[in-house]
């Protein structure tokens, strides 16, 4: 029986020849990069995290995997501790140790990349009492691996988990584990939302955007859904002839955060893993070349060290750690 295959909205593709990918290396042997800039970390407040089961938190803990507190419930995205990505060493320290990571009731995976889709780290943090999220596609994958409480989504589709509104949003992607499995699972982002409608003025809506090119979908996103915090990878965009499909560079990423409306971006995807020839420096000073460019406030994009945690108040009123 053919495997089902996914496709990107107006079926734009992310195929790249043995031709290109050479090409691609023979540019990386010839640039001289500057690493010395490392993302800093910051002690985590373990103590406070712990304990908290009413305020919601963003805290980063490298490349796209962020702690968050939302509507009682411990969350984890596309989680990755591994200390190595194939030949490549991790850059900077997890923000939290693994060990350390509160109990977590909610893994969301955006898609089935191996810096997104980690498996000995979910291993780690599952537990009894964990829900994971995939995409239309894994779940078989998933519980092959021995993760019984698994649920897959489909684009555009709404679920309620304990008082929390999850929806699964399209990106610009693909994926590929093995070389027989191009594209056998989907690939996304995700809508978080309070349930109940009582909250809905305390907590904010947010936005996991995944792994993506620059695409009309995210102005779609922002049209269907009020997003208050976007989560919104700016690294992993050079070369540009080669990744532009499947990567937003950091001027994509800032008109993203303006076609979803949202009041606050966090930068993330960058400076963990050297995944492509940019570097986390180069990264977040066109970032703020961007900003700056579109008038946007200084304040309205939020830029977290590993292990810093962002307290999100009423109204949105957010505050560092």
């Amino acid at each position: 029986m053919p495997k089902t295959r996914y496709h990107n909205v107006d079926n734009v593709s992310t195929d790249k020849t043995l031709k290109e990918f050479r090409q691609w290396r023979e540019e990386r042997r010839r640039k001289k990069k500057d690493y010395s800039y490392v993302v800093p970390n910051t002690p985590p407040r373990l103590s406070y995290l712990s304990e908290n089961s009413l305020e919601s938190t963003i805290t980063w803990i490298g490349h796209s995997t962020f702690f968050l507190q939302y509507e009682g419930m411990n969350i984890i995205t596309d989680p990755i501790w591994a200390r190595r990505l194939g030949f490549e060493k991790r850059l900077g320290q997890p923000g939290i140790a693994i060990s350390e990571v509160p109990p977590i009731d909610l893994i969301l995976i955006s898609h089935s990349h191996y810096d997104h889709l980690h498996i000995a780290s979910i291993r780690k943090l599952y537990r009894a009492g964990t829900t994971l999220v995939v995409p239309v596609g894994l779940k078989r994958k998933m519980l092959r691996k021995g993760f019984r409480n698994c649920m897959e989504m489909e684009w555009w589709q709404e679920i309620k988990l304990g008082k929390i509104k999850l929806t699964f949003v399209p990106t610009q992607h693909w994926t590929r584990r093995t070389p027989w499995d191009t594209n056998t699972s989907h690939w996304g982002g995700y809508i978080l939302e309070p349930a109940e409608s009582e909250n809905k003025r305390l907590s904010p809506n947010l936005y996991f955007a995944g792994d993506s090119g620059y695409f009309p979908g995210f102005k779609e996103i922002g049209n269907r859904y009020k997003i208050d915090i976007t989560l919104m990878p700016i690294g992993a965009y050079e070369p540009e002839w080669f990744m532009t499909s499947q990567h937003v560079n950091p001027e994509e990423a800032i008109q993203a955060f303006l076609d979803v409306g949202a009041e606050t971006m966090i930068p993330m995807h960058y400076g963990t893993f050297r995944l492509a020839d940019d570097t986390a420096r180069e990264a977040l000073d066109r970032m703020e070349s961007a900003r700056v460019k579109h008038g946007i406030s200084e304040n309205r994009i939020r830029t977290l060290s590993y292990g810093e945690t962002l307290v999100v108040q009423s109204e949105n009123r957010t505050s560092g750690q």
